[in-house]
């Protein structure tokens, strides 16, 4: 299980489309989180296209903002709350092993950004089961995360700190480039890093270890996040489809008589589907 998160400039743009389906086929996520969407028509063509079952969508307001998150089906996620800057989740809800999951979105005018820390402050108390909250806070909390351009004032990052500290967040670890967004201007280009996964000591306990992969893109200004969360166990298992089209593949009408025979005369069990299944995906490629 893994969950993937990007702050894109629109879907519209093929570009786009075709590196997030590249990343779904590549990584295999089990929840994918998007922002700053344009057309919901395009959406659903997304959609098809990287197989997901289940769709949660807070409308953009007047062409700005907008998020999406899509799940597999099956997988155990509940839309709990949400608002124009975030959408906040639930995993296994009501199971010991239950833990919350927030897609955030930072205010990009530093006048509003005091009315986004209100809003994270307010889901804090909301709930105390483990919690991992990702995505753009448009904020650093250092200046080492900011290469290029004028420093950050440190009122802003000491208000981003406070707040962070408020929730009992501590940063995820990272691999990868260690900026997320980029301007370029004529002269130079300004990095920051904005986009990040905090936790509260809850859920590192949980799942000690896990790491954010920035993943490298070639059509926006911000980079993608891959966050596979180490000994994650949500009861979920991907369900199997046979496809009609692999009885065409030479060798498979074989491969599933051979299974076939081996279990006439016992119910197959979970290796046995699994072997069929691998039969499948090997035939599918």
């Amino acid at each position: 299980m893994s969950l993937l998160v990007w702050n894109y400039r629109e879907l519209g743009n093929l570009c786009i489309e075709d590196q997030l389906v590249d990343f779904v086929w590549a990584k295999d996520p089990s929840v994918v989180c998007l922002a700053k969407t344009w057309t919901e028509a395009r959406l659903e063509q997304v959609q098809r296209c990287v197989q997901f079952k289940n769709l949660f969508v807070v409308p953009r307001c007047n062409k700005a903002g907008g998020l999406v998150i899509l799940w597999k089906e099956g997988f155990p996620l509940e839309v709990e709350k949400y608002s124009k800057n975030y959408i906040d989740t639930v995993i296994n809800k009501g199971k010991e092993n239950a833990w919350r999951f927030t897609r955030f979105y930072g205010e990009s005018d530093t006048n509003k950004r005091h009315e986004a820390w209100s809003k994270l402050r307010a889901l804090k108390n909301c709930g105390s089961i483990p919690w991992l909250c990702v995505r753009d806070f448009n904020e650093i909390t250092q200046q080492s995360e900011k290469q290029g351009g004028r420093s950050r004032p440190y009122h802003q990052m000491q208000a981003f700190r406070n707040i962070l500290d408020e929730c009992g967040f501590m940063d995820l670890d990272f691999v990868g480039f260690p900026f997320t967004w980029h301007k370029h201007y004529p002269n130079f280009t300004i990095w920051e890093r904005l986009d990040r996964a905090v936790a509260t000591n809850e859920w590192f306990s949980m799942f000690a270890g896990t790491k954010v992969h920035h993943l490298d893109v070639t059509s926006s200004d911000h980079k993608a996040l891959w966050i596979s969360p180490e000994h994650m166990n949500c009861s979920f298992q991907k369900p199997f489809h046979f496809a009609q089209m692999w009885m065409t593949e030479k060798g498979c009408s074989d491969t599933v008589e051979a299974m076939w025979s081996i279990n006439s005369n016992e119910s197959w069990d979970t290796h046995e589907l699994r072997k069929l299944e691998t039969c499948g995906a090997a035939l599918s490629k």
